[in-house]
C-alpha cells in the first residue's frame, strides 16, 4: 500500500504516515517487507503438512539447520507431542512431493 493510501485511511497527513511508518522501522516493530507469490501461477499449487521427528532422540537438535536448503519448506514449525516438528510445504504435484521427502531412509524412487 502506498504512503498516499495508508494516510488516506488512517485520516493523516501523507509525511506524518511517513514518519510514523520509519519510526516503527527503526523501533524495530516492522523487521522488513515481502513479497506474496501466488502459489497456482508459480507452479506450486500443492500445499502439504509433514510431521517429522527424529530416529535418535538423544542426538543433537539440528533439524531446521539440516532443512534450510530445501526450498519446498514454506514454514517449520517446532511442536509438543510425538513429532518434534511439523513443515509446511509447497510442490507441484503429489509425484514431486515424494521426490523431495527430506529423509534419509526414504524408500527408493522407482
Amino acid at each position: 500500500m502506498s504512503f498516499t493510501e495508508l494516510a488516506r485511511q488512517a485520516g493523516l497527513s501523507v509525511s506524518a504516515v511517513h514518519q510514523r511508518v520509519r519510526r516503527l522501522e527503526t523501533d524495530g516493530v516492522i523487521t522488513g517487507y515481502v513479497a506474496l507469490c501466488d502459489p497456482q501461477v508459480i507452479g506450486l499449487p500443492l500445499t502439504a503438512f509433514v510431521s517429522i521427528k527424529p530416529f535418535d532422540p538423544s542426538a543433537p537438535d539440528d533439524v531446521p539447520q539440516r532443512l534450510e536448503q530445501l526450498t519446498a519448506i514454506e514454514a517449520c514449525h517446532s511442536v509438543a507431542g510425538d513429532e518434534n516438528y511439523i513443515l509446511k510445504v509447497r510442490a507441484a504435484s503429489p509425484v514431486a512431493l515424494e521426490e523431495s521427502t527430506p529423509y534419509e531412509n526414504r524408500p527408493p524412487t522407482i
